[in-house]
């Protein structure tokens, strides 16, 4: 009796047929809440993401990442230091000749010499020659170099004792340009050569030595504002002109060669990932200069995307059939070209050329372009006995095509929703960037007592372990050690806090996923109802409801966060499992073998096709959960089930849809692209001064700026149309299996569709006839 009765109902093996229920006009206003322990896991998930934002708050301060310190711990460029926000390394050598430098640079690139804030950065050479240790140290030194509470003109410290205690710098070098942001002669000074700076300095240091000259050495013109990430690292391209008095200067090596390798290979990595700054600040002045342009290429992408899914109601059937013919036109093409290509080498055979490494050999004997020939007409084939064979499916997907385009023109604040996806989106990223940021810098800063010269009396006694405090710290508490000084050194890793910080970044990351998928569940689900809802209306359009989105949106939030909480979580999970598996491919890869390897990338293609279809299974639970409000489970089943049954026409509409979305994206992206491509390269100029492209230091900044949020806003519409399809599209196989038009079932569908399927309404027919 049950092979009979599978025999007779082939789809028993995915579940029998939707009946037919009188009462059942779209989605459903009479439901409950759904899937509530999950709801309840959700909301305690994000309570303690909020707690984890509140503690990080509390203890972390990004200020670490975005000033640097001085030797006392206060911050460059805010507070007392306003006016000087670039950091200043007495002796660059200590930072130099450090263990890790790398590491240090992580770390805050801090190293065992003084370190003050300074309004600008030396870009030439100087350094302090044996005879200047007899002249008055306000004829020395540069006092906008040296430690604030040291006054030149007054102190009674001799030279020799200010270098020791590391007061001023007894030399320094050009840093690496930065920012520029001097006057026209501070620009003009970067410009100059190697050979001009040296000259101006041994000018200025033979003014210095006049005599009679009481006066301070004023700061040069060519002192500018050059900095890499706020601190003034060497320029290790001028170190091949230090000058020749370099090598008698006390403290420094004895030959310029050494210490010129010594500051190159000590600094050269740092000085090349800090110069990133240099960029970015170029590349926001273009932005500033730009963003009016660049908003209008993204207000035209906004237009053309919106106008091309309206115009899809008229031309999508043209669009389709042109694609259609083209693939087959272009794999005709590929079969010609491959048999003139095979007559052409048919002299050569693939025995005459054997095995090698140079592939394009390959393409010059016959039995390459045979397997060409074979593959493409077999692909030829299949294409063209698929669209005669399923053109009445092909004819379906298009009128949902256009019903989809009908829909939206009927709630156009569908379009509207995809900006507050795109708001709550932000706010998620917003919120984990700042938490991970706080967390990274939480943490109280640590002060060790430091010998910044060993030589000196009992300084190597003094080997950096003691902690101290910068305000109450005494240098007289060590009298055997004059150059002793309280040097910030790091940020405190000891603590609850900091033990668990790893678990809460987890946490964090993990937190964030789950609510960036949840974002997305709510987006599909609400418009899932408002489109459900335009398709359950009998008389279109003045049977749909009011405010459809917002209908759906609320639904969505009042009875169904835990399901679409459910769906996330599974989601999330397996993002989880795909992030381990990058991480364990990316540790371990210079160790694993080939078997290793090829076991890893499949295990890494399995969790990428299964994060696909958990995708697409959400998606359809989502319209049955804002259809029928069912859990998430029963929804996902009966919505599978559902596909199961109708499973060539969903590869028949998928395919479709893909394709034209495809061809529409390509279309609204590439347009503008390559017309902001015009307009920032300056083949398109404006009249008058309103902008000119050569201002910029990168044009191709704006460009892609405009490419990229062109294809966000292309995306963010057409996946609305994209929803719209697959909500339609359900809702078309549940109306085949509930309804038979007769008075008592009539179909819900448009007319087109029903004309393709050669089905009508009785009532309609009727009424007619009346």
């Amino acid at each position: 009796m049950g092979k009979k009765r599978d025999e007779e109902n082939p789809d028993s093996a995915y579940g029998e047929p939707a009946q037919f229920d009188p009462t059942f006009k779209g989605p459903i206003h009479n439901r409950g809440c759904t899937d509530i322990i999950c709801c309840v896991l959700f909301l305690l998930v994000v309570l303690g993401y909020i707690a984890v934002g509140i503690l990080a708050w509390l203890f972390g301060d990004p200020r670490h990442v975005l000033y640097p310190r001085n030797s006392t711990g206060w911050y460059c460029g805010i507070g007392p230091n306003e006016n000087r926000p670039n950091l200043f390394y007495f002796d660059v050598l200590k930072c130099a000749m450090s263990v890790n430098i790398m590491a240090q640079s992580l770390n805050g690139f801090q190293c065992p010499t003084t370190q003050v804030c300074v309004e600008q950065c030396p870009s030439d050479f100087y350094a302090l020659e044996p005879s200047a240790y007899f002249r008055n140290p306000a004829d020395v030194f540069n006092a906008s170099l040296c430690v604030p509470s040291i006054d030149l003109r007054t102190t009674t410290l001799s030279i020799q004792q200010i270098v020791d205690q590391e007061l001023c710098p007894f030399f320094y070098i050009p840093t690496t340009p930065g920012t520029r942001t001097g006057s026209c002669r501070d620009r003009f000074s970067l410009r100059r050569t190697p050979g001009t700076q040296r000259a101006e300095h041994e000018r200025s240091m033979s003014r210095a030595s006049e005599p009679g000259n009481n006066k301070p050495r004023s700061t040069p013109a060519y002192l500018v504002k050059n900095t890499v990430l706020g601190r003034c690292l060497p320029d290790a391209s001028a170190l091949s002109v230090i000058p020749s008095y370099f090598s008698t200067v006390p403290g420094l090596p004895s030959s310029i060669n050494e210490t010129a390798n010594t500051i190159t290979n000590g600094t050269w990595d740092v000085v090349n990932g800090f110069s990133t700054r240099d960029i970015g600040m170029r590349i926001f002045e273009d932005f500033a200069s730009s963003w009016p342009w660049i908003l209008v290429g993204l207000l035209i992408a906004m237009l053309v995307s919106m106008l091309f899914l309206l115009l899809l109601r008229f031309i999508a059937p043209i669009m389709v059939w042109v694609l259609i013919i083209g693939v087959l036109v272009a794999g005709a093409y590929g079969i010609w070209h491959c048999y003139w290509e095979y007559e052409n080498f048919k002299d050569t055979s693939i025995s005459d050329v054997g095995l090698t490494t140079n592939f394009k050999t390959y393409l010059q004997v016959q039995e390459t372009w045979l397997a060409f020939l074979i593959i493409i007409s077999v692909v030829e084939v299949i294409i063209l006995l698929t669209v005669i064979f399923l053109r009445t499916r092909i004819l379906i997907a298009i009128a949902l095509i256009q019903e989809s385009s009908k829909a939206i023109s009927h709630m156009m604040s569908a379009l509207l929703y995809p900006l507050v996806t795109f708001v709550l989106l932000l706010v998620c990223v917003a919120y984990w960037g700042a938490t991970a940021l706080y967390l990274a810098t939480s943490g109280d800063p640590i002060y060790k007592v430091v010998a910044l010269n060993t030589t000196m009396g009992d300084c190597g006694s003094i080997n950096g372990t003691a902690n101290c405090e910068p305000e109450s710290f005494s240098p007289s508490d060590y009298p055997g050690c004059p150059s002793v000084s309280c040097i910030f050194i790091k940020y405190n890793e000891e603590g609850l806090l900091q033990e668990n910080l790893m678990n809460l970044q987890i946490y964090n990351a993990v937190a964030f996923l789950w609510c960036v998928n949840f974002v997305i569940a709510l987006g599909q689900c609400t418009l899932a109802g408002a489109f459900a809802s335009y398709y359950w209306a009998f008389n279109k359009p003045n049977d749909i409801p009011t405010f459809p989105v917002c209908g759906g949106f609320m639904r969505s939030l009042r009875y169904h966060v835990g399901s679409l909480a459910f769906g996330a979580l599974i989601l999330t999970l397996v993002q989880v499992i795909r992030i381990i598996l990058e991480y364990i491919d990316h540790k371990a890869r210079g160790a694993q073998n080939r078997v290793a390897r090829f076991i890893m990338t499949c295990f890494k293609c399995c969790f990428w096709c299964l994060e696909k279809f958990i995708k697409f299974l959400n998606r359809n639970a989502y319209i049955m959960i804002a259809i029928y409000g069912k859990n998430f489970c029963v929804s996902a089943k009966n919505a599978f089930m559902l596909l199961m049954r109708n499973v060539i026409r969903v590869v028949v509409l998928d395919k479709v849809t893909d394709l034209l979305l495809f061809f529409g994206k390509l279309l609204v992206v590439g347009g503008v692209g390559v017309l902001s491509f015009y307009f920032f390269s300056g083949r398109i100029a404006l009249p008058g001064n309103t902008f000119r492209s050569s201002s910029l230091n990168y044009y191709w900044m704006p460009i892609i700026t405009v490419a990229f949020g062109s294809y966000l806003i292309t995306h963010g519409f057409f996946s609305v149309y994209n929803m719209c399809v697959d909500t339609l599209f359900l809702c078309f196989l549940e109306d085949l299996e509930r309804n038979d038009g007769s008075m008592e079932k009539p179909y819900f569908m448009s007319k087109s569709l029903m004309k393709i399927l050669n089905k009508s309404n009785k009532t309609l027919k009727k009424h007619r006839e009346n």
